[in-house]
């Protein structure tokens, strides 16, 4: 149990480390103009988010799991999503943030990952990482259920932040 609790702390912290630097993204767009969309969904995102890590943990915790084969998949496939949420991040660079925000003549990315893959942060991140945790804590029903309702929340983010966008799209 002690090696999946360290391996979700190493992950947790990492999480920690992009909020921080989602929090001064944010203030810096503020200044610049910028307007929140889906502020409710971001907030229910965020908490969700939070209690399906320890939900998670929790069931780790409650069936005295030891880090086994499974575990070691989650931890590369969490490797896997956190790699994608620093090159997300890297090309995104001062308009990255945990919530939706649009600045005036904010530029769109177009380089390949962003030209492949529709939304990366989600599909190639926060689905991954989701997936990871619950392997890494053999958490079967934080998975089963936890999973499809997370997926709830980020289809509406996705259409808040299409939809959002749509005027930046228009204006290219």
């Amino acid at each position: 149990m002690q090696y999946i609790i360290t391996t979700f702390a190493i992950f947790f912290i990492l999480r920690l480390l992009s909020l921080s630097y989602s929090i001064r993204n944010e203030k810096l767009l503020l200044r610049k103009g910028a307007v929140q969309y889906g502020k409710f969904n971001s907030l229910l995102l965020t908490l969700a988010h939070i209690a399906y890590y320890f939900s998670a943990l929790y069931e780790a915790y409650r069936s005295g799991v030891d880090y086994n084969e499974i575990s070691a998949w989650g931890t590369g496939v969490m490797t896997f999503a956190y790699l994608m949420l620093f090159y997300v991040i890297y090309k995104l660079r001062d308009v990255w943030t945990l919530k939706l925000y649009i600045v005036p003549n904010q530029r769109i990315e177009r380089s390949f990952l962003f030209r492949t893959v529709r939304h990366p942060n989600y599909f190639l991140n926060i689905i991954p990482e989701l997936i990871g945790v619950a392997l890494l804590c053999n958490a079967w029903m934080t998975l089963l259920l936890g999973l499809p309702l997370y997926m709830i929340l980020l289809v509406v983010r996705i259409r808040q932040e299409e939809q959002a966008m749509k005027g930046l799209w228009a204006a290219e």
